[in-house]
């Protein structure tokens, strides 16, 4: 087994979490996310606001195992979960008449993670 060297107590838990949901539902997704949030920070997706636009569809729902950045515009409401957020961002993804939220809060809203594309 892998040991983890991290020392944000928030992602730890956020990774055994994310675990736990993966054997309980039998689903693929949040490991997927718990393996990338297992990768060192530096390897951590920073996804800016434009990229969200070009790969979205209107009101469809995309975790990024990251942090969400300010840059572009939106022009389609989306719901993003992400580990962090830029206050640009959350000002813009609001104004589109999106939703912000954490990867923990989507987990216990969408616990089978089904129509969650991953964006990195």
């Amino acid at each position: 087994m892998k040991r983890i060297k991290k020392s944000n107590p928030r992602v730890l838990q956020l990774i055994a979490d994310l675990k736990a949901k993966s054997r309980e539902q039998n689903v693929g997704i949040w490991r997927d996310i718990a393996e990338r949030m297992e990768k060192p920070a530096r390897h951590y997706a920073e996804i800016n606001l434009s990229k969200i636009n070009r790969y979205t569809k209107e009101n469809e729902t995309i975790i990024v195992p990251g942090k969400v950045l300010g840059t572009g515009n939106l022009n389609h409401p989306v719901t993003v979960a992400a580990l962090n957020f830029s206050l640009t961002a959350e000002v813009l993804i609001d104004e589109a008449k999106g939703k912000c939220m954490t990867i923990e809060q989507l987990m216990k809203t969408n616990p089978t993670g089904k129509g969650v594309r991953i964006l990195k």
